[in-house]
């Protein structure tokens, strides 16, 4: 039985990410986390290096003609990064 002032461990750490402003740094490891899901395994595999600074995601790719594909939909995966995210955490993707 939930007493009164109880509440949700989600709702805490939700309330301590912004008390302690941690919300953007935990949004940028989650992208960082849920990449290989989102491109699946042909292009994780080929990812040898990926991070986030400044709202932007840079990400090394050793295989060139994948690098030239995904340049063509960035804008798509970036979409598709954010929405997964629940907010705008990134702005822009460089390829390396």
């Amino acid at each position: 039985m939930r007493k009164p002032n109880d509440i949700l461990l989600k709702d805490a750490i939700t309330k301590m990410l912004a008390v302690y402003r941690l919300r953007g740094k935990y949004d940028e490891t989650g992208v960082v986390a849920f990449w290989p899901e989102l491109m699946g395994t042909a292009i994780a595999n080929r990812t040898t290096q990926i991070y986030v600074s400044q709202k932007k995601l840079f990400v090394r790719i050793e295989s060139s003609v994948i690098k030239n594909e995904l340049l063509m939909v960035r804008t798509g995966i970036i979409q598709k990064l954010n929405e997964r995210a629940g907010s705008e955490v990134i702005t822009e993707i460089v390829f390396l």
